[in-house]
């Protein structure tokens, strides 16, 4: 089986065509690596990392042809926001959260910082655990949150269940804020209307009016 950067062709074609068809409905990127990642399996920074590369593979061209995708810029941090970063997941870390609920909990669930914080935290982990300790040093934080507990597989099923379920409930609400904003969209432009219309029935008032009363204006008598 044909594979590109170790997904299946045809799975690499079926990303494709999933985020070019999202981003034409106005999806934005980050909610379609989520999306695509929970009906497949896959992680969204997975996701997310495979399809940028896709876009820089030679071999790939054929199936990105006439599909106007592209990278967005990536904005880089600065080293204030990095120390904040730290400081507010490693506080959630040491209430004794898990990584990816305490980036949940640092970024109210706004997927794209999410996203941000989950990819720059774990990559600090891997290459400048140093800082990272650093940080927790400064705080007066234990050395034990950077250690990974042995769970049970009971535990380790009922944290994937309680992840789930926050995932939905996320999407839950992210969907109905899609809705509400719809709404408000649709009441506004409906408003606009009304008043565009009574503005209309004003004038066209005042107009039949300043006809009437010149129809009736008296006759100046001859002299």
């Amino acid at each position: 089986m044909e594979k590109i950067n170790g997904y299946a062709r045809e799975e690499a074609e079926e990303l494709v065509r999933y985020i070019s068809e999202g981003k034409s409905a106005g999806k934005t990127l980050t909610s379609l690596f989520s999306d695509y990642g929970r009906q497949h399996g896959r992680a969204s920074g997975s996701v997310r990392n495979y399809y940028y590369k896709l876009l820089k593979t030679q071999e790939a061209r054929p199936i990105l042809e006439g599909r106007h995708l592209c990278a967005e810029k990536i904005t880089p941090f600065t080293r204030e926001e990095t120390q904040t970063m730290l400081a507010r997941i490693l506080a959630e870390k040491n209430k004794g959260y898990s990584v990816r609920r305490s980036i949940a909990n640092v970024c109210g669930g706004d997927e794209k910082l999410m996203l941000r914080y989950q990819n720059k935290y774990r990559n600090m982990l891997k290459k400048q655990p140093d800082e990272v300790r650093a940080v927790a040093e400064k705080l007066g934080l234990s050395a034990q949150i950077f250690v990974r507990p042995v769970k049970t597989p009971l535990e380790r099923r009922v944290e994937a269940e309680i992840n789930a379920l926050y995932d939905r409930l996320a999407l839950g609400l992210r969907e109905e804020n899609a809705r509400l904003r719809e709404t408000v969209r649709r009441l506004s432009e409906e408003n606009d209307c009304l008043r565009r219309t009574s503005r209309v029935g004003r004038a066209m008032q005042s107009a039949e009016k300043g006809s009437a009363r010149a129809s009736v204006r008296p006759a100046r008598p001859r002299a």
